[in-house]
């Protein structure tokens, strides 16, 4: 490339710090109102800029991909994830596709973590007593939760953050066992005492906890089917910080509502942002506890992924190879 600096078009606001060095080093068109571009915002983005950094609230498919001026050669995510870029549409038309790994897993394994006690220990409904001001005080039977330790935690997805939930949990007293396409090394196996099952029908029974920590992908749609939520445990609850799709939402709140299992932590919808007005009723019941996409909501990764990114279009700007590039077989 030549010297000069490459137009950068940012889709929505980004930690300062991240903006202030983005200014410095390349010509770069910030989002100060934080709204979601419109779709035709997106056109005009992809036909200016050099480089364009989206996030997970924007679909850049290959219609829009399609639309990309020829000067359009890098698409650097501002996320994990890129479920949102037609990552085989941008290869075609010579457009290199970056994300930001290996930043998430530990916010992530926490909040994974934190829902598992909450819906367990009816932490939503007990705050809410107390702010409406009908707690009672004390009693032995009032507001009884469920213990977590020494039950069975079942992972679906055991890479770097089913992984760190794993060994949370193994330190809560849950003994460990995990459904993956494949089977993780020994010396992690022996560090968790994890049980491996290459079938997923087989480990769902046997789980009095599942935490969904896969990617999103044609395969892992809809991964725990109405079929699969009838294979559980009446009393076994589901976290999902992933993606709301891997879940058949409807067949959730089915399986909620009729008591065929206990309940469900969720970071992450099918719809989003809607939230269904049937989950939250169960939310209303305490049988669900949900949060607003906050997995990865800390300073430091936000800041840690903008410092992805940056790295990442500085790599492309020297005409190397970016650390973090997605090929259409890995997406």
């Amino acid at each position: 490339m030549s010297k000069k600096k490459p137009v950068v078009i940012v889709t929505r606001k980004l930690p300062d710090s991240v903006e202030t060095r983005m200014r410095e080093l390349f010509t770069t068109t910030l989002n100060l109102k934080d709204n979601a571009l419109t779709q035709e915002q997106l056109i005009d983005a992809v036909q200016k800029a050099d480089v364009l950094v989206p996030t997970v609230t924007d679909n850049i498919d290959a219609a829009l991909i399609e639309k990309a001026g020829s000067q359009l050669k890098l698409i650097a995510n501002f996320g994990n994830g890129v479920d949102n870029i037609d990552v085989a549409a941008a290869a075609k038309k010579g457009i290199t596709v970056t994300n930001t790994p290996n930043v998430l897993t530990e916010d992530t394994a926490d909040m994974a973590m934190g829902l598992m006690i909450a819906v367990s220990r009816r932490f939503v409904e007990g705050a809410q007593a107390i702010n409406k001001n009908e707690w009672p005080g004390w009693s032995p039977t009032w507001m009884l939760g469920n213990r977590i330790w020494g039950k069975r935690l079942g992972v679906i997805g055991m890479g770097r953050i089913g992984t760190a939930v794993a060994r949370r949990a193994k330190a809560f007293g849950l003994s460990i066992h995990y459904h993956n396409r494949n089977q993780v090394s020994g010396a992690v196996e022996d560090e968790l005492e994890a049980t491996y099952w290459d079938s997923l029908d087989q480990m769902l029974p046997r789980v009095d906890f599942l935490s969904i920590n896969c990617p999103y992908t044609t395969e892992t749609y809809h991964m725990l089917s109405e079929e699969r939520l009838a294979l559980m445990q009446p009393g076994s609850v589901i976290i999902n910080t992933a993606r709301g799709e891997v879940i058949d939402e409807k067949s959730l709140i089915l399986a909620i509502s009729h008591g065929k299992i206990s309940g469900a932590g969720l970071d992450v919808f099918e719809n989003e942002p809607a939230v269904s007005v049937d989950l939250m009723k169960l939310v209303k019941k305490g049988k669900v506890v949900v949060l607003p996409r906050m997995g990865s909501a800390t300073k430091e990764s936000r800041i840690e992924m903008g410092d992805r990114v940056l790295i990442n279009i500085r790599t492309w700007v020297d005409s190397h190879r970016p650390p973090d590039r997605v090929l259409p077989s890995e997406a």
